[in-house]
């Protein structure tokens, strides 16, 4: 893990992603579903910042909305410096800044094109290389993610899963840009072949200086690997800490949860287990969105507002009304490393 500086590459200031659903027919208000509602984030220069939460919680949407790759209801996003919305950046002004590597590397890749194909077309399409530089630009990029120059004659079809993720990273790295967005990089991978690309995106971290936002539910890689954690839970943040402030004193009963769903061969009990369905975002629930499956929850977290977020510690933000009133975590997770 890297130590991050004070310098933001990436601010998010209430960032909403609101979905209409319905046509309003016959007199009937429209609907909207709120897939990201009011989401503050910093990413600072050479860290991992971890974005935990089960799935439909708005992860993948907030990082598509910061690529550009969706349009935002409201709030700002500023990149390297650069404020989105004020300077007009359009997508292709994002894709040098910031890249994303998929949860699939099968269905991420054209099965049409072989790996010279993939990885000229960014590189072409910017023109940030001369076409005399371009095969030594890809042969440098191979060689970084663990490949052989020859590699670049092959479609993805004759590669296993984890040398099909290492050409997405290298697709990622080709345009040289500052933030990765890792959209579970590694859940689609054999067990044995995790590791590798682990550990493969934390060389590559160091070297090259690079932020990482990195999506997950495995919180065991997101231990590995994270800086600092957000919990975001029905398109809000819910926590946000250092990553062993986040495993060793979670506070938010979504937290202690989802850490206590860690399997832990010394059976300690870290929080309840969550029971019942993320509710409905067609149809939230009013005060706090997580009431109606918190063993903690009283009258007190039903009505509106939604909480803010309060300071329970350096850099230690919890989203709960009565986080100064619940018991502290009743077993601290022990890092793996």
């Amino acid at each position: 893990m890297n130590n991050s500086s004070n310098d933001t590459i990436l601010k998010v200031e209430d960032l909403a992603v609101h979905f209409p659903v319905g046509g309003g027919l016959l007199g009937r208000s429209r609907r909207y579903l709120h897939a990201v509602d009011g989401v503050d984030l910093e990413l600072k220069r050479g860290e991992c910042l971890g974005l935990v939460g089960e799935s439909g919680c708005g992860k993948s949407t907030l990082a598509l909305t910061i690529l550009g790759l969706q349009e935002p209801t409201r709030g700002r996003i500023v990149l390297d410096g650069h404020e989105v919305a004020r300077e007009g950046m359009d997508r292709k002004a994002r894709a040098r800044i910031a890249q994303m590597v998929f949860q699939d590397p099968y269905s991420s890749l054209n099965p049409r094109q072989t790996v010279r194909r993939t990885l000229e077309a960014p590189l072409r399409l910017h023109g940030i290389t001369t076409p005399s530089e371009i095969d030594g630009r890809i042969a440098e990029m191979l060689g970084r993610v663990g490949l052989r120059p020859d590699h670049a004659e092959r479609y993805p079809h004759e590669f296993s899963g984890g040398q099909r993720q290492r050409i997405g990273i290298a697709r990622a790295l080709i345009l040289d840009p500052k933030i990765i967005v890792l959209d579970e990089p590694v859940s689609a991978l054999d067990v044995s072949i995790r590791a590798q690309i682990i550990n493969l995106l934390l060389e590559l971290q160091e070297t090259l200086g690079l932020s990482y936002l990195m999506i997950s539910h495995d919180l065991g890689v997101v231990e590995h690997m994270s800086d600092r954690v957000a919990v975001m839970y029905l398109g809000r943040i819910v926590e946000t800490g250092g990553w062993e402030t986040i495993f060793t004193n979670p506070r938010h009963p979504y937290t202690r949860a989802l850490i206590s769903a860690i399997p832990d061969p010394f059976k300690r009990s870290r929080g309840d287990k969550i029971t019942g369905e993320i509710p409905n975002p067609l149809n939230m629930p009013t005060g706090c969105g997580f009431h109606p499956r918190c063993p903690e929850a009283r009258e007190i977290c039903r009505p509106s507002p939604v909480p803010e977020l309060q300071e329970v510690g350096e850099a230690h933000l919890v989203r709960c009304r009565r986080v100064h009133e619940i018991a502290a975590p009743r077993g601290a997770l022990v890092s793996s490393g």
